[in-house]
């Protein structure tokens, strides 16, 4: 495993983290006990970035957490995204950020620490970016000691370019992937000028980009695969990155043709990723222990950089005009 400078915090993060949706919710159903083995083997191989949200399971996966903290001597670092939870509470569906505290409570309660290391704004809105009591009361929670950061995770690339403004952010959380290449065109050369941490989430487009899906594959009725399709319980460019999914199996194909020696599908695009020096972090998830494995090995693969000019064809003849312009 390689490691990567997170902004300018002194932290060396693997620069292949652990992306914790999975184990919460929303992919059919992940026992205990697979949650468990996924946690421990990320250690085994090297994972030492954990990123995970209160909404997953309502909190299940940062309790989770709590356990794999506990359970080494050795730092790891685990972050969590605040400001959507509505299960248990009277709060309305969408972002509000008046709660943050509240929020930041239950999450320490649930990971069992006494400062989480870094809260990830969930997708705000951009007029709630905008304003800067926003951040400022991000800056009293840190002098209050509950969080060490902060960052913000978001849709747009509107909206990171927006939070990157304020000088406290230190991160900004995307998709990105070969199905989602906007963040190259501008925004990569403005976080490197900030040194803002990229956290790239949806790697594989909802397990599109592992190659092992087909027009005959069925997802569980729990399985956001199945039920947001079209975007009906959140935003599509986290089902599959958005991506048509005719228009992404015909790209798949191409993709598999010009894959290296020794590599698969999966390897290759999270290779793609790593091989933009403005990412920090990607965040595979996984359902059981083998994928974590598999994702682990693309860190020490090859470069791949003679076959990048393909890669941007196959992505502009099959998915730029649907995507580009939206996200």
């Amino acid at each position: 495993m390689n490691y990567r400078k997170f902004s300018d915090l002194g932290w060396n993060v693997s620069e292949i983290g652990l992306g914790c949706w999975q184990i919460g919710w929303c992919w059919g159903d992940v026992s205990d006990e697979d949650a468990r083995d996924i946690l421990k083997n990320s250690l085994d191989n090297g994972i030492n970035f954990f990123d995970t949200s209160d909404t997953y399971g309502d909190g299940r996966s940062e309790r989770f957490l709590s356990e794999i903290i506990r359970s080494t001597s050795e730092k790891i670092y685990v972050t969590t995204k605040l400001g959507r939870r509505i299960r248990g509470t009277k709060y309305p569906k969408g972002y509000k950020h008046h709660p943050m505290e509240e929020f930041i409570d239950r999450s320490l309660k649930n990971l069992n620490v006494e400062c989480i290391d870094l809260v990830q704004l969930h997708c705000p809105p951009l007029e709630t970016l905008r304003k800067k009591e926003t951040f400022e009361s991000m800056d009293h929670f840190i002098k209050k000691g509950k969080i060490l950061h902060y960052g913000v995770s978001v849709h747009t690339i509107e909206d990171a370019l927006e939070a990157i403004k304020n000088p406290n952010v230190k991160s900004i959380q995307l998709v990105f992937n070969i199905f989602r290449q906007k963040p190259i065109d501008y925004f990569f050369e403005q976080a490197k000028k900030r040194n803002i941490a990229i956290i790239a989430r949806g790697p594989l487009a909802s397990g599109l980009l592992t190659g092992e899906i087909d027009k005959h594959t069925k997802f569980p009725e729990n399985d956001h695969r199945n039920y947001n399709i079209n975007g009906e319980a959140f935003d599509i460019g986290d089902t599959f990155s958005g991506v048509n999914l005719e228009k992404g199996l015909k790209a798949v194909r191409e993709l598999k043709d010009i894959l290296p020696r020794n590599f698969s599908l999966a390897d290759l695009a999270l290779k793609w990723i790593l091989s933009h020096d403005a990412v920090t972090v990607v965040i595979p998830g996984a359902t059981n222990k083998n994928h974590v494995k598999k994702n682990c090995r693309a860190s020490e693969l090859d470069e791949i950089s003679k076959i990048f000019p393909k890669i941007k064809e196959v992505y502009e003849s099959y998915i730029k005009s649907d995507v580009h312009g939206r996200w």
